[in-house]
């Protein structure tokens, strides 16, 4: 029996997904809706997301507008965006919510760049336990006679082929985004 690295593929392309998504959400000094994704307030006793009951645009490289489908929610919405570490203060007019992005101290950029760090690190250590299941499984086949040394040999290779793209995946993407904000 040969084994098969599509679902681990799919597992490490999941870690890389989380990890872009974690990114996004991180705080430049350009307007980013991405930034508001993860920010809930509570709507008639349920946590909602703010997303889903706002429009989210970017009205200038600096500027994000929150318009509340139902005005009745904007007092929660901006509570709920003060209690989260976005770490702007929203500014509402009665109608709307805007956050103003101010530019990054050099000091902010640092700290930013090791939380990218940090969240690198978590994705790459998230790619490397994918591979360890896949060759603890990879060796319980070997063990139940399921496949020969070869067999075993060629699959630990190829699990650690796709590690090493993975990795430099990842890399490429923290690089991308360090980039990013050392140019902001």
């Amino acid at each position: 029996m040969k084994f098969n690295t599509k679902a681990t593929e799919e597992k490490m392309q999941k870690s890389v997904n989380a990890y872009e998504n974690n990114l996004s959400t991180i705080r430049a000094s350009q307007a980013n809706g991405a930034i508001v994704s993860k920010v809930t307030f509570d709507y008639y006793g349920s946590a909602t997301k703010l997303t889903d009951m706002a429009s989210v645009a970017v009205t200038d490289p600096k500027t994000l507008t929150i318009t509340p489908y139902d005005r009745s929610t904007l007092k929660a919405m901006v509570k709920a965006i003060q209690a989260s570490d976005i770490g702007i203060n929203p500014v509402d007019d009665g109608t709307v919510i805007r956050l103003v992005f101010p530019p990054l101290t050099e000091e902010h950029r640092k700290g930013l760049a090791k939380q990218i760090q940090k969240l690198s690190e978590d994705a790459r250590v998230a790619v490397r336990n994918v591979r360890r299941d896949a060759n603890d499984d990879i060796k319980k086949q070997k063990k139940d006679g399921l496949m020969t040394e070869d067999e075993q040999k060629a699959g630990e290779k190829s699990v650690q082929e796709l590690t090493d793209r993975y990795i430099k995946m990842i890399d490429d993407i923290t690089s991308k985004k360090e980039k990013e904000i050392m140019k902001i």
